[in-house]
């Protein structure tokens, strides 16, 4: 076996995690299964001759022997607020490439803010937010720009057609609020701002099929962190469905539940991208299901263009600014499908 076809899978037995072992043997990798809990993974590797290597993030020895001989980390195990500093500083010891597929907001700024000098100038890659949320959104609002150099605002609406939130959300989601003090976050004027009251609700005019849906506007998501990590557009708001977001805030919605033998649920997404600068407006839609399955073709797509050298930067990056937004979002077809501006 060839040393560049191992992966790190750290958080493998998570909901997410388990569509990144799936995609990347899918893809030819070999992917070693790591995470805290020993048992889970013996238990996810029963009948394969796949490698388990159980480690934490307060053991930096353990966490090196997990990353041993992969050509890189994909890191699945929330929260990431905890996670990914340290599996970030092993990739760094081993001198791999490491992504994530965080939605936590602060997580992602912290990834940026601490370790941007020490990726560029170790001409490392690190990819954090290369999921549904944050990577999507970038790639989309990227393609979007084309030539533009900047833009006044940029708006991403969620379409999902219902919220089923696993363990790790809800987990996710209460790190975030105890870091906000009961707050919410957006971006305006630059940079990021806490702000407490009501989420604004309003209208949102979504492509087919959905139609003109009510949304929460301020429902900020990661892309408030990695659109502006590298696009000159200092308005960038997100809006949910409201549908999901109750689905979301509802202690009692149950978790995802497979749907077809993918293991996706039957939820379905349309992510409705739009940019401004002056009077012109460009879009970009992205359709597809299951907002948990999907991430895996994109954060594989990912490390495979990492892998084999289709990167335009190095650091910490965001998806948008390491890769052809448009090539890239051509290839994750049949997974979801993509309707952009013109060239």
């Amino acid at each position: 076996m060839a040393a560049t076809q191992r992966v790190t899978v750290f958080g493998a037995y998570g909901h997410t995690g388990r569509f990144v072992v799936a995609e990347l043997l899918a893809r030819g990798f070999v992917p070693v299964l790591s995470g805290r809990d020993a048992e889970k993974l013996k238990a996810q590797a029963y009948g394969t001759d796949l490698a388990v290597r159980p480690a934490s993030v307060d053991d930096p020895a353990a966490l090196d022997r997990a990353l041993d001989g992969s050509a890189a980390v994909v890191n699945c195990a929330g929260p990431f607020a905890t996670t990914a500093a340290p599996v970030v500083e092993a990739a760094l010891r081993a001198g791999i490439p490491y992504l994530d597929v965080a939605a936590e907001i602060e997580a992602n700024a912290d990834t940026f803010a601490h370790f941007a000098d020490r990726a560029r100038e170790a001409g490392a890659v690190v990819v954090p937010a290369m999921a549904f949320f944050g990577g999507l959104g970038d790639l989309l609002a990227t393609a979007a720009l084309g030539e533009w150099t900047a833009a006044d605002e940029a708006h991403v609406a969620y379409g999902l057609s219902s919220w089923h939130p696993t363990a790790g959300t809800r987990v996710a989601g209460a790190v975030s609020r105890e870091r906000r003090d009961g707050g919410r976050v957006r971006f305006t004027a630059g940079r990021l701002e806490y702000v407490r009251g009501e989420l604004p609700t309003q209208d949102w005019d979504f492509p087919a099929p959905l139609g003109r849906r009510p949304v929460l506007g301020e429902f900020t998501m990661a892309d408030v962190v990695t659109l502006p990590s590298h696009l000159d557009i200092p308005e960038v708001r997100t809006y949910m469905s409201a549908e999901a977001a109750r689905d979301l805030a509802a202690a009692d919605t149950p978790a995802p539940v497979a749907a077809d033998a993918a293991g996706r649920s039957d939820q379905t997404f349309v992510v409705d991208v739009r940019v401004r600068a002056g009077a012109a407006e460009r879009r970009a839609v992205a359709r597809g299901q299951d907002i948990y399955a999907v991430t895996a073709p994109l954060v594989v797509e990912a490390l495979t263009r990492v892998l084999d050298g289709r990167t335009r930067a190095v650091g910490v990056v965001s998806a948008g600014e390491v890769f052809d937004a448009a090539d890239f979002l051509r290839a994750l077809a049949p997974h979801v499908t993509v309707e952009l501006p013109a060239p």
